[in-house]
Protein backbone atom coordinates (compact mmCIF):
# COMPACT_ATOMS: atom_id res chain seq x y z
CA UNK A 1 0.00 0.00 0.00
CA UNK A 2 1.10 3.43 -0.78
CA UNK A 3 0.19 6.11 1.27
CA UNK A 4 -1.19 9.37 -0.32
CA UNK A 5 -2.18 12.32 1.44
CA UNK A 6 -4.77 14.79 -0.85
CA UNK A 7 -5.62 18.03 -0.16
CA UNK A 8 -8.87 19.55 -0.10
CA UNK A 9 -8.56 23.74 -1.56
CA UNK A 10 -9.80 24.43 1.91
CA UNK A 11 -6.51 22.45 3.10
CA UNK A 12 -8.06 19.68 4.93
CA UNK A 13 -5.73 16.63 4.46
CA UNK A 14 -6.84 12.75 4.05
CA UNK A 15 -4.41 10.74 4.43
CA UNK A 16 -5.58 7.54 2.18
CA UNK A 17 -3.91 3.99 1.51
CA UNK A 18 -3.82 3.24 -2.13
CA UNK A 19 -3.21 -0.44 -3.59
CA UNK A 20 0.05 -0.15 -5.44
CA UNK A 21 -0.61 -0.15 -8.83
CA UNK A 22 -4.34 1.00 -8.13
CA UNK A 23 -4.92 4.61 -9.91
CA UNK A 24 -4.89 7.65 -7.51
CA UNK A 25 -8.67 8.28 -8.93
CA UNK A 26 -9.78 4.95 -7.93
CA UNK A 27 -8.18 5.78 -4.77
CA UNK A 28 -10.20 8.95 -3.98
CA UNK A 29 -13.06 7.59 -4.78
CA UNK A 30 -12.76 4.27 -2.96
CA UNK A 31 -12.24 6.02 0.12
CA UNK A 32 -14.50 8.39 -0.09
CA UNK A 33 -12.34 11.64 -0.27
CA UNK A 34 -14.25 15.22 -1.28
CA UNK A 35 -13.11 16.82 -4.66
CA UNK A 36 -12.22 13.83 -7.09
CA UNK A 37 -15.41 12.90 -8.69
CA UNK A 38 -13.97 10.36 -11.49
CA UNK A 39 -17.12 10.88 -13.51
CA UNK A 40 -15.72 8.87 -16.56
CA UNK A 41 -13.99 5.91 -13.95
CA UNK A 42 -10.94 6.72 -15.31
CA UNK A 43 -11.20 6.64 -18.77
CA UNK A 44 -9.56 10.46 -19.08
CA UNK A 45 -12.83 11.41 -20.38
CA UNK A 46 -13.11 14.42 -18.15
CA UNK A 47 -11.47 16.37 -15.96
CA UNK A 48 -13.27 15.28 -13.21
CA UNK A 49 -10.13 14.05 -11.58
CA UNK A 50 -8.26 17.09 -11.50
CA UNK A 51 -5.48 17.95 -9.53
CA UNK A 52 -2.07 19.50 -8.93
CA UNK A 53 0.97 18.03 -8.04
CA UNK A 54 3.98 19.63 -6.06
CA UNK A 55 7.11 20.49 -8.10
CA UNK A 56 8.57 17.96 -6.25
CA UNK A 57 6.74 14.90 -7.39
CA UNK A 58 6.31 15.83 -10.71
CA UNK A 59 8.88 13.66 -12.40
CA UNK A 60 7.97 10.71 -10.31
CA UNK A 61 4.68 10.71 -11.77
CA UNK A 62 4.99 10.41 -14.97
CA UNK A 63 4.66 12.58 -18.58
CA UNK A 64 1.10 13.99 -19.24
CA UNK A 65 -0.65 11.98 -22.42
CA UNK A 66 -2.11 14.43 -25.25
CA UNK A 67 -5.59 12.99 -24.35
CA UNK A 68 -4.68 14.29 -20.66
CA UNK A 69 -3.81 17.31 -22.14
CA UNK A 70 -6.81 18.24 -23.93
CA UNK A 71 -9.18 17.36 -20.96
CA UNK A 72 -6.64 19.42 -18.71
CA UNK A 73 -7.73 22.21 -20.80
CA UNK A 74 -10.86 21.60 -20.39
CA UNK A 75 -10.42 22.41 -16.38
CA UNK A 76 -10.99 26.32 -15.78
CA UNK A 77 -8.32 26.21 -12.87
CA UNK A 78 -5.79 24.14 -14.99
CA UNK A 79 -2.39 25.31 -14.03
CA UNK A 80 1.59 24.16 -15.40
CA UNK A 81 1.22 21.33 -12.28
CA UNK A 82 -2.13 20.21 -13.59
CA UNK A 83 -2.80 16.54 -13.66
CA UNK A 84 -5.96 13.97 -14.18
CA UNK A 85 -5.59 11.83 -10.90
CA UNK A 86 -6.64 9.02 -13.05
CA UNK A 87 -3.50 8.81 -14.95
CA UNK A 88 -1.35 8.60 -12.25
CA UNK A 89 -0.70 4.83 -10.59
CA UNK A 90 0.12 4.60 -6.94
CA UNK A 91 3.81 3.07 -6.55
CA UNK A 92 6.47 3.08 -3.62
CA UNK A 93 8.13 5.80 -5.18
CA UNK A 94 5.12 8.13 -4.91
CA UNK A 95 4.92 7.35 -1.03
CA UNK A 96 3.83 9.97 0.91
CA UNK A 97 3.13 12.22 -1.77
CA UNK A 98 0.59 14.75 -1.39
CA UNK A 99 -2.09 15.51 -4.49
CA UNK A 100 -3.80 19.30 -3.90
CA UNK A 101 -7.23 19.72 -5.51
CA UNK A 102 -8.88 22.41 -6.92
CA UNK A 103 -11.85 24.43 -5.35
CA UNK A 104 -14.70 22.93 -7.72
CA UNK A 105 -14.32 19.57 -10.68
CA UNK A 106 -17.26 21.06 -12.77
Amino acid sequence: MVKIIYVEHNGTRHEVNVADGENLMEGAVQNNVPGIDGDCGGNAACATCHCYIPAEWEALTGSRSDLEDSMIELADTAKPNSRLACQIKASAALDGMEVHMPATQH
